[in-house]
């Protein structure tokens, strides 16, 4: 995928009904970014984690901002919410195609993915007990292989 222009964003955000301001392109441009990585797991972040990225390329965007600019993106369809864990919500780029979830309980690790059997059996219990399915999120929440290791390498320096 090809990165947007500022000139693309500016477009983007006026088709929304937004108006173009610094803080909006800037915090775009991250997701965008973060879209367009390979590393799926850094495209879900918390607005504390906006902010973060944001001060470390010396922008002087303030964290109530991004509040208000991630609630405003969400609401026009651009990033999705997601709450993972409890009392942190975490937004990724709004792509239109579907994918589910797992989450590692230790370090908070996000991974997508796309079953075609989870996808059929889902259709399959929404259909046997009379639902029209028109929507579904899945969030399978487990201990990732690296928390994994780091723990067994743990437990093997307590046995010295």
């Amino acid at each position: 995928m090809k990165e947007a222009t500022p000139n693309q964003q500016s477009n983007d955000l006026k088709t929304m009904g937004l108006k173009v301001t610094v803080p909006r392109l800037k915090i775009l441009d991250l997701f965008q970014k973060l879209s367009e990585s390979r590393e799926a797991g850094k495209r879900h972040l918390s607005a504390e984690e906006v902010y973060k990225l944001l001060l470390n390329e010396n922008s002087d965007i303030g964290l109530a901002t991004v509040y208000r600019v991630l609630t405003q993106f969400e609401n026009a369809g651009i990033l999705v919410r997601h709450h993972f864990d409890e009392g942190r919500a975490t937004y990724e780029l709004q792509e239109g195609r579907h994918h589910d979830h797992i989450v590692c309980v230790s370090c908070g690790k996000v991974e997508e993915f796309v079953d075609p059997e989870i996808e059929k059996a889902q259709r399959q219990v929404a259909t046997r007990l009379g639902y029209e399915m028109t929507d579904h999120s899945l969030v399978l929440y487990g201990i990732c292989t690296e928390c994994r290791e780091k723990n067994h390498k743990g437990d093997e320096v307590e046995e010295l």
